[in-house]
């Protein structure tokens, strides 16, 4: 069996879904397809939540009836028969006066997860019935049923695997079996979620579980590409990428997939295909445990860095003093991106400063702190010690001139990371594609 997950744009209207019924129709073997929430509508239920959070129930309610009308929308244009419309129109208004109950009284995060997970709940529901009407036999999977985290907000994988199999065999012999990305329940059993791009590891935990063949994650672009379009021209797509490769740049900034996908295909060694919606026949990016290309693959950046520096003599011969840096970041739950030492000083990255004024307080028991932000990470991924090139002496020769704050290098032998000011991206971006030449 194939999992084959579609994103946002590719379920965002009634001509996309069509689109995207034919893909999954053309070969006719039974498969799992999750889907995201109509584009757009997850960015409008977070602002929704937002209102609830500011008190602001009048304009809360204005963008609910907003969104509603959009899906409206679009269900007046998928079906042809009457009887599938009014299906149709009972899910959307059966789920938006779900939304519109968690306006009243006071706001809390658990009201936040029922209006989060209503985005999927729709564009399944609307999904399955739009394959019913062509005569596709379809059942739909309720992800709430079995995607499940532990108290860590980890994936349980092992309560995944016996939650879904006898809800597969109840389902009986279907052709499209029809699951929710993004969504699942939390240790206390409450609606909770993977996070953005969270569809993209359902497929992954999905594929895990049962031992599938490939996982497809298709949306409106044809794979990786080497490097970032929207700063170098003629970038390329790679044909295909280690597991631990494709985890860097996922990691390192390249959108197209969730950093967390990766894991659970790689446990199980369960090929990924990353595929365009647009262009079906394309073989896309190939991600496993086996590659074909050697040497330097591709370059990817991210924003938002933070750069800390601790100055320390306690540092000098002594033993310890790393466990306890780390144990801060750990205890305010805050990963560190990059790290360099010396012997009475370390410098580390973060990108997400939402504790940094806790972290930074505790860390001034140490010694004199340094912070600075607006910096971004340049990851140069590839086979760094190929015998055919020696590729950290061309990354380091292409950068001349660009003020490099840290280098992380050696830590893996497929990754190179770079700090630099965010002010220096583009040109870095830019340089390093000529090694692709």
């Amino acid at each position: 069996m194939k999992i084959l997950k579609f994103g946002g744009t590719s379920v965002g209207s009634s001509d996309n879904m069509r689109a995207v019924m034919k893909i999954i129709t053309a070969e006719r073997e039974p498969k799992i397809v999750v889907l995201s929430a109509m584009s757009g509508t997850t960015n409008s239920l977070v602002d929704i939540s937002t209102k609830l959070y500011d008190g602001d129930k009048d304009g809360s309610k204005t963008l609910i009836n907003e969104l509603k009308n959009k899906h409206l929308t679009v269900v007046e244009e998928l079906y042809e028969s009457e009887a599938f419309k009014q299906e149709g129109l009972k899910v959307i208004n059966e789920q938006f006066n779900l939304i519109l109950q968690q306006t009243e009284g006071e706001f809390s995060e658990v009201k936040e997860q029922i209006i989060l997970a209503q985005g999927e709940l729709i564009s399944t529901a609307l999904f399955t019935y739009l394959l019913q009407e062509k005569g596709v036999k379809t059942a739909l999977l309720p992800s709430l049923d079995f995607m499940r985290i532990n108290e860590d907000k980890q994936a349980d994988l092992d309560m995944i695997k016996e939650l879904i199999k006898p809800i597969l065999d109840k389902a009986g012999q279907q052709e499209v079996f029809i699951a929710q990305g993004y969504i699942c329940r939390n240790a206390k059993g409450d609606i909770d979620n993977l996070q953005r791009g969270g569809s993209d590891y359902t497929a992954t935990l999905l594929g895990a579980a049962l031992g599938a063949v490939e996982v497809q994650i298709w949306t409106d672009i044809d794979g990786f590409h080497n490097n970032d379009p929207r700063y170098v021209d003629n970038t390329k797509r790679i044909d295909n990428l280690l597991f631990v490769e494709a985890a860097e740049l996922a990691y390192f900034g390249a959108k197209i997939l969730h950093p967390l996908t990766i894991l659970p295909a790689k446990d199980a060694n369960i090929p990924v295909r990353l595929k365009n919606t647009m262009d079906p026949q394309g073989e896309g990016t190939l991600i496993s445990n086996e590659t074909t290309i050697s040497g330097l693959k591709a370059v990817a950046a991210k924003d938002g860095i933070t750069s800390i520096r601790i100055i320390s003599d306690r540092m000098l011969m002594a033993y310890g003093f790393l466990r306890t840096v780390f144990d801060i970041f750990e205890k305010y739950k805050t990963s560190i991106d990059i790290i360099t030492t010396s012997e009475v000083a370390i410098s580390l990255s973060i990108d997400n400063d939402k504790n940094l004024k806790e972290i930074l307080a505790e860390l001034n028991n140490f010694g004199q702190v340094e912070v600075e932000t607006d910096y971004s990470i340049v990851c140069v991924v590839g086979d760094m010690v190929s015998e055919e090139k020696v590729f950290s002496k061309q990354v380091f020769s292409t950068l001349e001139g660009i003020p490099v704050r840290m280098i992380s290098y050696g830590g893996s032998r497929y990754n190179i990371s770079i700090l630099i000011k965010s002010k220096y991206k583009k040109e870095t971006l830019q340089r390093l594609n000529k090694l692709f030449d």
